[in-house]
């Protein structure tokens, strides 16, 4: 699976989604990785890039941000330490200004953050992925405005 990732390529994929994550997450992030590909879609993760450099700096910066705006989808995966992280809050800026009015930015929650997101309130505008609650292998988009609607038709629209 690294190796996949790290052979980043669009092409065979339906959907090509762009994963803002913290470092800290890794085995979360491969299970996410996984998912998406059972889904037909290609997921873009930094650290399995070759071509970028260990020690973030502005290239590294100006690289992510190619990155986001030529993936089609943009997840951030709220964990706590995401939610904290200075990378992954300028990354879901960058991910708004490029994605949110083509509806192409949601989060997936994975700590239960969404009543006391503490400083990063901003994250309620956005749509994120839940289990259905009658079927728990199923997941659904949720929009702040209640719309709900399958994940995968959302990933793949």
């Amino acid at each position: 699976m690294v190796n996949e990732a790290k052979n980043f390529s669009k092409g065979g994929a339906i959907t090509t989604v762009f994963l803002s994550h913290s470092h800290k997450d890794k085995e979360l992030v491969r299970q996410v990785v996984a998912k998406l590909r059972d889904l037909d879609a290609q997921a873009y993760v930094d650290w399995m890039d070759e071509t970028m450099d260990e020690t973030p700096n502005g290239i590294t910066g100006q690289r992510v941000k190619g990155r986001i705006k030529e993936l089609e989808k943009f997840i951030f995966i709220a964990t706590n330490e995401a939610i904290v992280s200075k990378w992954c809050n300028w990354e879901v800026g960058i991910g708004d200004v490029l994605k949110l009015q083509q509806d192409n930015i949601c989060l997936l929650p994975i700590a239960d953050t969404r009543e006391g997101w503490k400083g990063n309130e901003f994250l309620q505008v956005y749509p994120r992925v839940e289990p259905d609650p009658y079927d728990e292998s199923e997941l659904k988009l949720i929009y702040p405005n209640g719309r709900k609607i399958d994940f995968d038709d959302w990933l793949n629209k």
